[in-house]
């Protein structure tokens, strides 16, 4: 009998006949990584400055959380919530030591965290309604957030690119303009309960709170009693020089959602809630089948690990600034294309004059990845630990980008 012939396809033709077309996928096959840089299936390496999307905050396989994730592999992969397991005890410790006295709740996305704090708000609302359900149940978020795509989050995020084709949406939400906190008093009545916000809007254009934005989110919900929630899903975990984005204006929310980087590439996601609110979840009320994982906290601590020892917060935060000196002064020599930069630390969004997509495209072709944001902007997001000739690089490769792509 003949052996029958085995047909290779290729990837690219596998993705066209079996998965979702629910990306714009670059075609570029990516098959392996090496701290900030990644090769693809051609042999062509890159500077990878996408990071997952402000996952990768090591960098790709660093030999620290390389050996935690295999070490726990060979232990204990999973156990249910229903069971206590050591190193999901250990990480909520920790990240209790950065966010104050509460406790987490763990989960696998930064929208399962979203999704979380959305239904403690609920219950906050409950409670404020002295036990009645469906009274106080309003939660105010900013026009062009972003909360994630399950069916809570997407109400949150009022972008008609995430909305369309999926009404009718949860009810009981309205929407504020970002630093306009005039536009969030004026929607704060008897049945609001919370407010969502993301200290740095991270998918609309890099947007940042200003301090007396935030600031004054904080004593409205003092003032009447609401949560204040913060998404950090994205900014957080050292991504701007301090462990949370707010630290740098010296907010204490009563909620934080954190995940992407908190597993340096392996999922978890998770919240920690301050005590005011910490009692609100209980047996019943939530819960999840993969979150708090052995393995996934494994990953975690590996990446809290590094952080600290490495120093990775102060180093960001000296890195970043003759970094963003130099993105700045790319809005100097080529005014018709590019009109300045924002951000914190190592999130960052180059604000384009014209269409940014050809400039994705020449930046991939002369290795750099990069993430487009918010219409006119390209998103950096190098990993926490890359370094200063690394950065310095971007910026030389954005430069011959820019020569090459000209209006």
């Amino acid at each position: 009998m003949s052996t029958p012939s085995i047909i290779r396809t290729s990837t690219a033709d596998l993705y066209d006949a079996y998965v979702m077309k629910n990306y714009s996928r670059a075609a570029l096959t990516l098959v392996r990584g090496k701290g900030t840089q990644v090769w693809d299936d051609q042999g062509n390496v890159y500077l990878d400055f996408t990071s997952g999307i402000a996952v990768s905050a090591l960098g790709h396989c660093h030999p620290h959380w390389v050996a935690a994730v295999q070490r726990q592999a060979g232990e204990l992969i999973h156990a249910s919530n229903l069971f206590r397991n050591p190193l999901q005890a250990e990480l909520a410790r920790r990240i209790v030591g950065y966010a104050g006295p509460g406790r987490v709740f763990f989960c696998n996305s930064g929208a399962e965290a979203d999704e979380a704090m959305l239904k403690l708000a609920r219950l906050h609302g409950m409670r404020k309604a002295g036990g009645e359900e469906a009274k106080c149940y309003k939660i105010l978020s900013a026009k062009m957030g972003f909360h994630g795509r399950m069916f809570g989050g997407m109400s949150a995020t009022p972008q008609e690119k995430i909305q369309k084709g999926f009404r009718p949406l949860v009810p009981g939400f309205a929407y504020g303009e970002l630093n306009n906190l005039d536009s969030f008093k004026a929607l704060v009545d008897d049945a609001t309960a919370a407010i969502i916000i993301e200290t740095i809007q991270g998918e609309s254009g890099v947007n940042p709170c200003t301090a007396e934005f935030l600031l004054g989110l904080r004593k409205l919900c003092d003032d009447r009693n609401l949560l204040l929630l913060v998404d950090e899903v994205q900014c957080g975990i050292g991504r701007t020089g301090k462990f949370y984005a707010f630290e740098h204006i010296g907010v204490r929310p009563d909620a934080i959602a954190m995940a992407k980087g908190l597993g340096g590439g392996f999922p978890i996601g998770s919240v920690w809630v301050g005590e005011r609110a910490a009692d609100l979840f209980q047996p019943g009320s939530h819960g999840t089948t993969f979150g708090g994982t052995p393995l996934a906290c494994a990953a975690a601590l590996a990446v809290l690990d590094v952080i600290e020892k490495d120093k990775l917060l102060d180093y960001v935060t000296r890195a970043s600034g003759p970094w963003h000196a130099a993105l700045a002064s790319l809005a100097k020599d080529f005014p018709k294309q590019v009109l300045g930069m924002r951000g914190r630390g190592f999130l960052v969004g180059v604000q384009f004059a014209v269409d940014p997509t050809p400039y994705v495209a020449a930046l991939r072709e002369r290795g750099l990845l990069a993430v487009p944001s918010g219409g006119n902007v390209i998103r950096l997001l190098p990993p926490l630990n890359a370094t200063e000739a690394e950065l310095a690089r971007s910026v030389d490769i954005f430069r011959d980008a820019l020569k090459a792509v000209r209006v």
